[in-house]
């Protein structure tokens, strides 16, 4: 029997048993199968293989294996059983269900670092279950069964041994324990610990490798995640998180090696980045988490925050506005319902889960702060470590220090505000320059992550990043990085005064052209929503135009059709563009218009109707009665117009009905010439004939 492999998705905490009583009318044949099955599959784990407990769940798997007798022994004699043996043995089945999920957690992939932790509970979990055992043994009437003297004998001796059994901490898990202990007591204090001691603790438990550590760290992730989910009791997160602080910090200080597979991953997930939900109003984000605002209240400053991530910087012991920096004079939060509700309108109009962004501004949230001071210390730590490899380490450190920096950053705010805040902006951007694709790939991710954060855009202008940043964008080793520097270039533009520092650097907008044109779907979509995010200045719109990128967002619509979101964010590039008469020109230069009014039948959307209804609105203003007369002759246009007046959205709708009366208001001057030319021709004819 193998250890327990990790799994995404587990339907119980660790260390938690929902076992079940076999319901009353059981058939005492199935329940003695059950009973046999169950027995077996726990007598089959291997001691060796337990981390810590080893000498506990020998002796168990040793007293359930003379109870898988027993029980076999009275299956093949087939008598009838007694109900009162029945009762007996379902307590029994409840008992041993309970002794399984233990087994298996003491055996679970990730898990031993806890277990190490909790040693004391486990035994003591342990020794109630055998002593449950010995309780049911001991009130089982075995007289009234039909098994041989040396059978009844042996289960007469084991209900004597688990009545008796102590069941204590294995004196050397004890040992381990306090070491491990002692460390997060170090850290909790603000002392670096010795290394000699955490090489000690990882060596008892066979974390032998960056894999090994990082397995660990992921499941102790994955159990704050699970009580958060489900609203458990939160009262082992400081623990759990201390955990996490001492694997991080021995993940990235002991083992120099590290998986590259698990490197590409990372950079694989690291494309999955900017969607349609940063097409957000710059107003709907949270000035703390950068996400969009699901329940948006404003302070006695005027500045309006989520409420989660504004409590969470209060209870902290902040006490000025993270925005302005002025004092809060008090801590009442007004509910800014008026914002809510217009947050609540974009997310139906552009087909975006509110319940599922409240969901996912709740996980950020909750890294706001650390998850216990031993934590925050280990963080803290790590940080300089980290900051002195990219600064002074061989090229092979700073490409690892660039990674631990893309791992601890990726969904944590107190790593990204700890990491900006002993300086690893500046070496990460000298790391651009790398000539190592991996390096340069980690490097600019890590910078990704860290542009998320508060004040991650300014550290990143103000050490002038955005050359090394746009050099990455137009001449990165591999599409990943030049599409992740796209993404960086849009939360860069998230901040208002840069907009225009970015857009005057040419190198900007042709680069994110490029990408539009030759990067993977992802790195064409980072490219559109970066462009987005430069036309919120206005001066930047013919800029925009001069690189040519009409026609690389045409191209984009024309061939890559099925692809939903980057057709809608597209879309709503094209209507920003098109607002202005030299955009709108543009769009008809490109052949764009049977393109739209195609996309409008053809788009599953609402969003991307309403684009589409924005575009041909310009096009019509813009673009005068040549525009107007192609789309009056289009007889299907109207009827998707008016549908779009009760099932689009209401900026659809109140576009749709502009847009019909332009087309109504043009086939009536069309017509009123028609009527004035002829009466023109019979007047003519009348003169002829005198």
């Amino acid at each position: 029997m193998t250890s327990t492999h990790l799994t995404n998705q587990r339907d119980r905490r660790i260390l938690s048993f929902p076992a079940v009583h076999p319901c009353e009318n059981i058939s005492p044949t199935t329940l003695i199968t059950s009973l046999i099955n169950l027995s077996q599959t726990i007598s089959n784990f291997q001691p060796q293989i337990f981390p810590t407990q080893k000498r506990n769940a020998r002796e168990t798997i040793r007293q359930i294996t003379i109870i898988s007798i027993f029980l076999n022994e009275i299956k093949d004699h087939g008598s009838i059983i007694p109900n009162s043996i029945i009762l007996c043995f379902s307590e029994l089945h409840f008992t041993l269900q309970k002794i399984h999920f233990l087994m298996q957690d003491c055996t679970l992939e990730g898990s031993s670092l806890l277990l190490l932790a909790k040693s004391q509970h486990v035994a003591s979990q342990l020794r109630s279950l055998i002593r449950a055992v010995a309780i049911t043994l001991d009130i089982l009437p075995l007289h009234r069964v039909e098994i041989c003297d040396e059978v009844k004998e042996l289960v007469e001796l084991v209900a004597k041994q688990a009545r008796k059994g102590k069941f204590e901490v294995d004196p050397n898990d004890e040992v381990a324990s306090k070491k491990l202990h002692y460390v997060l007591h170090q850290f909790e204090r603000g002392t670096e610990p010795n290394l000699n001691t955490m090489h000690e603790i990882l060596h008892y438990l066979k974390i032998k490798s960056w894999n090994d550590c990082d397995r660990e760290i992921k499941f102790l992730e994955n159990e704050i995640s699970f009580l958060e989910d489900r609203n458990c009791d939160e009262r082992e997160v400081p623990l759990l998180s201390s955990l996490i602080g001492f694997l991080s910090y021995c993940r990235a200080v002991i083992f120099e090696d590290f998986d590259e597979n698990l490197n590409k991953l990372e950079a694989r997930r690291s494309t999955e980045m900017i969607t349609v939900n940063c097409l957000n109003p710059e107003d709907f984000r949270c000035p703390i988490s950068l996400e969009l605002m699901t329940d948006p209240v404003t302070v006695s400053t005027g500045q309006t925050y989520d409420r989660a991530s504004i409590q969470t910087w209060l209870k902290a012991g902040n006490k000025t506005c993270p925005k302005t920096g002025e004092n809060i004079k008090n801590t009442e939060l007004v509910p800014n319902t008026t914002l809510k509700r217009l947050i609540q309108q974009f997310c139906s109009d552009n087909g975006i889960s509110f319940t599922r962004f409240s969901n996912r501004n709740r996980d950020i949230t909750r890294t706001i702060l650390p998850g216990s001071s031993a934590a925050a210390h280990a963080t803290q730590f790590l940080s300089w470590f980290l900051t002195r490899r990219l600064v002074f380490g061989t090229e092979q450190q700073k490409n690892k220090a660039a990674y631990e920096i893309r791992l601890l950053t990726r969904s944590s705010i107190f790593n990204r505000a700890c990491l900006i805040e002993v300086g690893t902006v500046p070496p990460l951007l000298d790391l651009l320059a790398t000539e190592d694709k991996t390096t340069q790939e980690n490097a600019i991710s890590a910078l990704l992550k860290l542009s998320k954060y508060a004040t991650g855009p300014e550290n990143i202008i103000d050490h002038n990043g955005l050359k090394p940043v746009v050099y990455v964008l137009k001449n990165g080793l591999s599409l990943e990085a030049r599409q992740i520097a796209a993404a960086i270039i849009f939360y860069l533009c998230s901040v208002k005064e840069y907009r225009k520092l970015i857009g005057e650097n040419q190198d900007v907008i042709h680069g994110l052209v490029e990408l539009a044109k030759e990067g993977t779907t992802c790195g064409k979509k980072n490219a559109v929503v970066a462009i987005f995010g430069l036309l919120l200045l206005p001066r930047n719109h013919q800029r925009v135009l001069e690189a040519g990128a009409v026609h690389a967002l045409v191209s984009i619509l024309n061939t890559l059709c099925n692809k939903e979101e980057l057709v809608t964010e597209t879309l709503a590039v094209l209507a920003a563009l098109a607002e202005n008469f030299d955009g709108a020109n543009a769009v008809l230069e490109a052949s764009a218009l049977p393109l739209i009014t195609g996309l409008l039948r053809s788009a599953p959307s609402r969003a991307a109707k309403e684009h589409c209804v924005s575009i041909l609105l310009s096009l019509c203003v813009n673009g005068g009665v040549d525009v107007a007369g192609v789309l009056a002759k289009d007889v299907t246009l109207m009827p998707l117009l008016y549908s779009l007046l009760t099932d689009g959205t209401s900026h659809a709708a109140k576009k749709a009905r502009f847009l019909i009366k332009v087309l109504q208001d043009f086939n009536e001057t069309a017509t009123s010439r028609l009527k004035g030319s002829a009466i023109l021709r019979q007047l003519n004819v009348l003169e002829l004939r005198n």
